[in-house]
């Protein structure tokens, strides 16, 4: 085994533990593991997972990356379920009223569905329903039915916002896991802005508005009404995917660009693009930094996977 000594120059510390403040770069031994560690910058990127069985654009969903799920969207039915591990997609039940364009929000065993479109002349739904993790339930609708709209939360204490009703509208419902209760409404009529976030603190940001139509606005919520936030760097139609809690979101794609960036409760950055430019995709995940975007235009099956690990403490081969 080669001596680092004699690559390097020099000797590095030995400790019986990994330091928990160590900087980027820096080296040490533990001999507790008998290995050399340290603390390299993984920079932020976007992966290949298991493809989708059904390939669809207007998809909803729910859950976090290793444990994600797709429903409605442009496949022929528009009902498909599809659960995800975090390696690949297995076939659930259906729908009970297939649809597109819906509001999805929730967990893997606990999501909803609100809204949306049955068919091409069928607009507005009100239609609300349950997953369980194994079966849909109907539920009571909402207040107002639209499509093109925007959910948010978990199944006990959801959000919906935006749409087209018909004509784009502002409007805001919560849901306690039983019924819907109209709020203050969006500042900004839109239809199809992305969302992140959970009842008391949502996000909501690009889509289409007034004029010039495409949005940049970023507004959040808080329980209670909508502020403006940082704009979104993209002007994106309806069809950006978006994961996280309000202050550490991530918005992916659209139909034009690869684009994806963070907000941090205040301004938006950008960070390592899809490998794919699509709209009309599905998004999930934790925060910014686990993600996951599924389908997309035109009735694509591809999932990618985003990670942003920063400063992370690796052992080194050096045998």
């Amino acid at each position: 085994m080669s001596i680092y000594r004699t690559l390097k120059g020099y000797n590095i510390k030995s400790v019986t533990s990994d330091p928990s403040n160590s900087k980027e770069g820096q080296i040490w031994y533990n001999n507790a593991t008998n290995k050399i560690r340290v603390n390299i910058l993984k920079p932020a990127a976007w992966a290949s997972g298991g493809n989708m069985n059904t390939g669809r654009s207007n998809v909803s969903g729910a859950g976090i990356q290793t444990a994600a799920l797709a429903f409605g969207g442009d496949s022929p039915s528009l009902n498909e379920t599809e659960e995800y591990n975090g390696s690949s997609w297995a076939e659930q039940n259906n729908l009970n009223t297939g649809r597109r364009a819906g509001a999805g929000f929730g967990v893997q065993t606990a999501a909803v569905m609100a809204g949306g479109i049955v068919a091409p002349d069928d607009r507005y739904k009100n239609n609300s329903e349950e997953y369980n993790g194994t079966s849909w339930s109907e539920g009571n609708n909402l207040t107002t039915g639209r499509d093109i709209l925007s959910g948010a939360g978990t199944l006990t204490a959801g959000l919906c916002f935006g749409g087209f009703a018909p004509g784009n509208t502002g409007k805001t419902e919560e849901y306690d896991g039983t019924s819907w209760s109209e709020q203050n409404d969006l500042n900004t009529v839109v239809r199809g802005s992305s969302r992140a976030g959970i009842q008391t603190s949502a996000l909501s940001f690009g889509g289409d508005g007034p004029a010039p139509g495409i949005q940049v606005a970023t507004e959040e919520y808080d329980g209670t009404s909508w502020t403006t936030g940082g704009n979104y760097p993209v002007a994106q139609e309806a069809g950006t995917g978006s994961s996280g809690p309000q202050t550490a979101a991530l918005g992916f794609g659209g139909y034009t660009t690869t684009s994806t960036n963070k907000y941090d409760g205040t301004s938006w950055t950008a960070t390592a693009s899809l490998a794919t430019a699509r709209g009309g995709l599905g998004g999930d995940g934790t925060n910014d930094t686990s993600a996951i975007a599924f389908g997309g235009a035109p009735s694509r099956n591809i999932t990618e996977e985003f990670s942003d690990l920063g400063n992370t403490v690796t052992s080194l081969d050096v045998s």
